[in-house]
């Protein structure tokens, strides 16, 4: 698919960006829907700014630490983000909490990945706390980002197995490693009309 056909993807960063490579790997497929148009993160020096530049993406450093209030940092990122004209925006390990007015404005557009089976585990520290829960089952979760925090609806899911003997570590591998799969089928669904199936369905990751 060209470049003109496809859907305008922004993705907002904090971190590694391991689900941006996943993102960034699935855009680089002649027939992919989506292309990221840019990548944005609120902290600097972080290796999801280096992935962005290997890919040729442009990226933009919008420190949040330099503004007065959550709510002057989220204007100014969504100004930023208005700047590219995208049609989806996917977080991708943003670890910020995000205000009505910015959640309002990009509403039907905006979606998260979760580590969890939502609505389970909202929050932080999902892994530990499903090892703590005694789950057979876990997962991650690609939804629709609201106010109300890992509340909005869910676009699509993927399960793995606990196994006898996690940590919390192995754990949240086996977990990534599904993300790296479900937020670009999630996408790429959204982008083509087409529902996205839970990738349960498709085999676990083991």
């Amino acid at each position: 698919m060209s470049g003109a056909g496809r859907r305008r993807v922004v993705v907002p960063v904090s971190g590694g960006g391991s689900n941006l490579q996943a993102l960034i790997d699935a855009a680089g497929a002649p027939k992919c829907p989506f292309e990221i148009v840019a990548v944005i993160s609120n902290r600097p020096g972080v290796r999801a700014l280096q992935r962005a530049a290997a890919a040729g993406i442009p990226a933009t450093v919008i420190d949040h630490t330099g503004f007065a209030d959550r709510e002057t940092f989220d204007a100014a990122l969504s100004d930023a983000i208005a700047g590219f004209q995208p049609d989806y925006v996917a977080l991708a390990g943003f670890m910020r909490v995000l205000t009505a007015g910015f959640t309002e404005r990009w509403n039907g557009r905006l979606i998260n990945i979760h580590p969890a089976l939502l609505p389970s585990f909202t929050g932080l520290h999902t892994h530990r706390r499903a090892l703590e829960a005694g789950v057979a089952v876990h997962g991650c979760t690609v939804h629709w980002v609201s106010a109300g925090v890992d509340e909005g609806a869910i676009i699509g899911q993927g399960a793995v197995p606990v196994l006898p003997g996690d940590t919390e570590d192995s754990l949240a591998a086996r977990v990534l490693a599904m993300e790296h799969r479900l937020y670009p089928a999630c996408l790429t669904a959204l982008c083509t009309g087409t529902p996205a199936l839970p990738l349960a369905m498709l085999g676990q990751a083991g």
